[in-house]
């Protein structure tokens, strides 16, 4: 099984290439891999006091494996210390396609390889697209979850790239 690239490889926020083709059929990508962020909602819907966000500070791609990984991260403080009495929300969607070109090395590699003559690459992953100042995630909390979920929020930001701030605000419209 192939590894995977390290998130440096597809960190910067870049317009992707489009392919155009005297072929139409080769103008597009085939296929999308599926996402790994299994739930965008968890907890209870309710009337919470408190929306604390997660707001990104600069522009970066945010893969879809790493999403899953801080929400997991989050949702297993909040679960764990506040049982039950929160919403927590995913704000942003991978909807980037990852491309990979990959290149062959050793003896032989040039009897399969294309070089760069076809280097459109195949899909490896999928990203979301982040801008500054957008909003990742939302915890919704009463005034004694404040520090819990401050606190799930930072753990889950360390599994994001890029910087990050905790914005805590209150709950004028309800849900």
């Amino acid at each position: 099984m192939a590894r995977l690239r390290p998130g440096r490889c597809y960190r910067r926020l870049e317009r992707p290439y489009t392919r155009v083709s005297r072929k139409r059929e080769k103008s597009f990508i085939k296929t999308t891999p599926h996402s790994k962020v299994v739930h965008y909602n968890m907890g209870k819907k309710g009337n919470y006091g408190y929306i604390l966000k997660l707001i990104s500070k600069s522009d970066v791609q945010i893969r879809h494996n790493s999403i899953e990984a801080a929400r997991v991260a989050v949702n297993k403080i909040l679960e764990n210390k506040l049982n039950g009495n929160y919403y927590f929300w995913i704000k942003i969607y991978p909807h980037h396609i990852l491309r990979e070109n990959p290149l062959a090395t050793g003896a032989g590699a040039d009897r399969f390889q294309t070089g760069m003559k076809h280097a459109f690459g195949k899909p490896k992953g999928l990203a979301a697209q982040v801008k500054k100042g957008k909003n990742i995630m939302e915890v919704y909390v009463n005034k004694d979850g404040i520090d819990i979920a401050k606190m799930a929020l930072k753990r889950g930001a360390n599994k994001l790239p890029g910087k990050k701030s905790i914005v805590i605000e209150n709950n004028i419209n309800p849900m």
